[in-house]
């Protein structure tokens, strides 16, 4: 592996603790739609599980994002007793969602603690994300972390991860060559996976303690961790 000038981080439940947020989201939905008794620790993995793989084929460009969390809370209805919706039905309960959403939003403990180190070790770093860019850097504000400049949104090229461009853009952004560049992120396939297939140099996956499994292998150029304490070590940093 070549030395390690940039790094580039996924935003959901890798800085940011988006599973958090969305039980706090699912909690104001299940209130108003669902039958008690609401096992909302169900209803997060389901969410995230996203089985019908709906927000995947909007990273593909294959839908709206509106239409992906339109299919998925219909499954979630399915799944736990509410009623299947149409546009209508969808609008108002996305709202309650959406604010529900926005207000849990807050950065992972160990998310200030690697940008300090990666400032102090003169790391450029910055954010490429599956999610629009201009609602990731209301994200990043709102939790505290304006100083991780998001890069590139599915809105630059209308697909995200694991297309490899996305990952060679956000490198380009921050002026550097993709294979002396790091990735991490919290999905072994498309993101530490892609990216190492992108030609960055590692794909780092943070496999938290407590997410749901992934099938697969590591590949060549990627490594598994449990905190972004880890990093770092990883890129062998010792200022």
């Amino acid at each position: 592996m070549k030395t390690v000038t940039g790094v580039l981080l996924d935003i959901d439940d890798t800085v940011v603790n988006t599973r958090a947020a969305f039980r706090h989201a699912l909690a104001a939905v299940a209130q108003r739609y669902l039958p008690e008794p609401h096992d909302l620790e169900a209803m997060g993995v389901h969410w995230r599980v996203d089985a019908g793989g709906w927000y995947r084929a909007h990273a593909r460009g294959e839908m709206s994002h509106r239409d992906q969390r339109l299919r998925r809370a219909n499954a979630l209805h399915a799944t736990f007793g509410g009623p299947p919706m149409g546009d209508d039905e969808f609008a108002a309960w996305d709202a309650i969602f959406e604010t529900a959403f926005r207000r849990g939003w807050q950065a992972h403990d160990d998310a200030h603690g690697l940008l300090d180190t990666l400032d102090r070790c003169g790391i450029e770093y910055g954010a490429v994300s599956n999610a629009g860019h201009r609602y990731q850097e209301r994200k990043l504000a709102q939790s505290g972390l304006a100083r991780l400049r998001m890069l590139v949104g599915i809105d630059r090229f209308g697909v995200g991860k694991p297309d490899p461009r996305v990952f060679r853009e956000g490198a380009r952004l921050l002026g550097l060559d993709p294979a002396s560049v790091a990735y991490v992120g919290d999905e072994m396939d498309i993101d530490a996976g892609a990216a190492a297939d992108a030609g960055l140099a590692l794909g780092i996956w943070l496999d938290r303690p407590g997410s749901p499994p992934q099938a697969g292998e590591l590949g060549a150029n990627v490594v598994r961790i449990e905190s972004l304490a880890e990093v770092p070590r990883v890129l062998a940093l010792s200022c």
